[in-house]
């Protein structure tokens, strides 16, 4: 049963995201507003297959928003709550076939991709929390916690851009989870020139 729910983790059929309010009262964790300064809940959904719930998904921007995946400037962090445990191994291999059907990198570089998640993901169990944090800049790349500890830094530009494709590409196979995410994610007035 874990393996078929890995496999299908993020198969486009029947996947529902539901929108959640982004203004939540609460604030961000701690780790959160040390990668992202003034941090605020841009969206947040579940993730479901089947009527199951395997995830609770949320965007975390700054008061640039979400500028997109190249941004030199705006970091952010998503965060996924696991409703269930999954093996580490198959959310990397999940990870690694939404790369494929997004057709992010070539498949010499998702195969490293593939090794690198292989190595840094764990197993979770049910309520705990793996982050990734986009590193904008001059070097960009990923940080990953789990619930809210550093598990590893990846300073691959491509790697770190097609880890966060996966759920915000608009060519993502979870676009009602994406509008989710992005519900308010514009940047904020005072940040605009």
């Amino acid at each position: 049963m874990r393996r078929l729910l890995s496999v299908f983790l993020f198969s486009f059929l029947s996947v529902a995201a539901h929108a959640a309010p982004p203004a939540s009262p609460s604030s961000p964790a701690a780790f959160i507003s040390a990668d992202v300064p003034e941090a605020r809940l841009a969206g947040e959904g579940d993730y479901t297959w089947f009527g199951m719930r395997i995830y609770q998904a949320q965007l975390w921007v700054g008061p640039q928003g979400y500028q997109g995946l190249a941004s030199a400037t705006a970091p952010f962090v998503l965060e996924l709550r696991y409703a269930r445990g999954l093996d580490g191994s198959k959310i990397a291999e999940a990870s690694y076939e939404q790369m494929q059907k997004i057709q992010a990198g070539t498949e010499a570089q998702r195969l490293e991709w593939l090794r690198t998640m292989q190595r840094i993901f764990p197993d979770v169990k049910q309520g705990q929390r793996i982050a990734g944090a986009y590193r904008a800049g001059v070097a960009p790349g990923v940080r990953f916690y789990l619930d809210g500890k550093v598990m590893a830094d990846v300073s691959d530009g491509d790697f770190a851009r097609a880890f966060f494709a996966i759920w915000l590409s608009p060519e993502t196979t979870a676009p009602k989870l994406r509008s989710a995410l992005l519900q308010n994610a514009l940047p904020q007035a005072s940040a605009l020139p």
